[in-house]
Formats: structure tokens, sequence, C-alpha cells
């Protein structure tokens, strides 16, 4: 049985892990100042015996030192989150991703504790060679465009984690997640498949960013936690690779994912006894990224990921594909 901490436990994917964590014999305290989480999402293991949440930040340094002296293994989630947020709140935006992770991994470094440390694809920037390898070259925006901010500062803890690494020894993986989605996440910070899912279930339309062509490629939230909960047992020990992608490479348009949208909440109608689906209803209208974020917002025509490292050394696989997701994030949705 270990200790471990998650920062930023009471999140979508947090709330997930700690959970799984739990279920695994772990002892496991959640630490969130619940800007963006909620504790709505630990209500299932709210009496667990082996759960402590503490209603914190990570930007308070002696709060993360007593927590990390405790732990075994720390999961570092806490982060600024969603692309709307970074762009209202740069600032916000760096302190908590970079002060943040400074003081986890200045900790853990002291201590020896295992850290995972979770990353984005958000990193390989304006990369055109795809898939995204994480050996790739990056190439990012100006710094007079916000949109690039949460990239460059997830970049830069993966710099610190690995400078810690390379000078102390420090047990740390870094993991850049693609586009997870499932139940608990939410739309308000721009999650766009929450946000298709709540539209057509409120009748739509549902609101396209952009020509709508760009790609994702989506990854269920539970087939990511336990290749996280893998690399937390191994980080730093034998092959355990530094930096690895986890997501799903089931590439879809962003036009196709509002269709299958669509098309599943009518049938989910259909099932409950509502009249056959109603093609007049399944509008998609399109917004320019100027009027949805602001003038000169950059955006990727693919993002996709090379997921060669993380099946050579987790033997990750994909059992969830998107048909699966979007129907989960409905039901979810229905039952709130």
């Amino acid at each position: 049985m270990s200790q471990v901490l998650v920062t930023g436990g009471a999140g979508f994917v947090g709330s997930h892990l700690t959970e799984a964590l739990l279920a695994s014999g772990d002892r496991v305290a959640v630490l969130d100042d619940l800007s963006t989480g909620n504790r709505e999402n630990l209500r299932a293991v709210q009496n667990h015996p082996g759960l402590t949440f503490i209603d914190g930040s990570i930007l308070d340094r002696t709060l993360v030192h007593r927590l990390i002296h405790e732990s075994d293994t720390v999961y570092h989630l806490a982060s600024a989150v969603g692309v709307r947020l970074v762009i209202e709140q740069p600032v916000r935006t760096i302190q908590t991703i970079v002060e943040g992770t400074d003081n986890v991994l200045t900790v853990a470094r002291q201590t020896g504790c295992r850290v995972v440390l979770t990353s984005t694809s958000e990193v390989y920037g304006k990369g055109v060679r795809v898939p995204f390898a994480e050996g790739d070259d990056v190439v990012l925006g100006p710094t007079t465009r916000r949109r690039w901010v949460y990239a460059c500062a997830k970049m830069l803890d993966e710099f610190l984690a690995l400078a810690h690494r390379h000078e102390g020894g420090l047990p740390v993986t870094c993991v850049r997640l693609f586009n997870t989605v499932g139940p608990r996440q939410s739309g308000a910070y721009g999650m766009v498949l929450p946000r298709f899912v709540k539209q057509a279930l409120e009748g739509g339309p549902i609101t396209v960013y952009g020509s709508g062509e760009q790609t994702r490629c989506f990854c269920h939230v539970l087939d990511i936690v336990p290749a996280l909960i893998e690399l937390g047992r191994r980080s730093g020990i034998g092959d355990c690779p530094d930096v690895v992608n986890l997501g799903s490479d089931e590439e879809v348009s962003i036009n196709e994912l509002a269709r299958r949208v669509w098309q599943e909440v009518e049938l989910t109608r259909q099932k409950g006894g509502d009249p056959a689906a109603d093609a007049t209803r399944q509008r998609i209208e399109h917004i320019p990224y100027e009027q949805a974020y602001v003038e000169g917002f950059e955006d990727l025509g693919r993002r996709v990921p090379d997921l060669t490292q993380a099946q050579r050394h987790l033997g990750f696989n994909v059992t969830r594909n998107l048909q699966q997701i979007i129907r989960d994030m409905i039901e979810y949705s229905c039952e709130q």
C-alpha cells in the first residue's frame, strides 16, 4: 500500500485517477483549490477511509512541502485548463502551471518521491510532422499571441522536470495527453466534446469554431488512467521513458465529430421513446476563431499522437472507440 498525492484530484482526469488508485489499495491525498475542479467529482469515494481531501493550492509552498514529505508518489495534474481560460487569464495560467510545478518538483527531488507530470499535446505547437513523436522539433507562435501561453508554460514544466532528473536523479515521467475526454469533463472552459453534447441535448445548434476541417483524436479517460498508474509505479525505474504520449490515434474532423454527436443524441432520444430523429434539428453552425476567442487566434490543422513509446514501454492499448466515448458522455449528461 502506497501513499499517493494527486494534485488537481477533484478535476476531470484527477477524480477518475483517484478512484482507481483507491480501488487498487493505495491511500490517496487529493490537493485541489476547486478553481476548476469540483468536490462532486469525488462523490463516489468521498467516504473512502483511504481518501484525504485538502482544499488548498499548489502555490502554497508550506502545504506542498508537507504533503509530498508524506507521499511515495505524486501525480501532478493541477493546472489551468481550457483554451478560454488561457486566453482570458494568461497571468493565472503561467503562475499556476510554472510556480506550482516548481513547488512540486523541488520538494519531490528532496525526498526522492516519484512524480508523474501531466503535460499536453499543445507542446507540439505548430508541428507539421504527423503523427507527433516525443522527440520531434517544436515551433510555437509569437509571445504577442496569448494562445501559446499554455503550450509554453507546459514546455517549461517538462524542461524543469527533466532538469531535476538530470541533476538530482528525480524519478519523473512527463505525460503528454491528447484530448482526454469522458464523463465529468466540463465544456465550461472550451472543451469541445462536452460542449457539443450539451448543445445537442438542448436542441442545438452545435457551434463549430473555424472551418471544422481541423482534426483531433479523442481518448476515453478510463483508457488513460491505467497507463498513468503504471507510470507512477515505474517512474525512474528501468526503461520507463522520460516523456511519453498518451491518447488515441483515431483521427476525426471537428465537423464529423459534430455530426456523430447529433447522430448519437438522436438515437438516445429514440430509445427513450421520443419521436424519430429530426433531421432539421441537427444544425451545425460555424463561428470564426476571432469571434469565439480573440483576433489572430491560431489553431492546428491536425493533432495525432505517435503511440510507439506508450505501446512499447507500457503495452498501452485503447479499448474504447469514439462512438463509445460519445455514448458515455451523453449518458452522463442525461443523468445530471
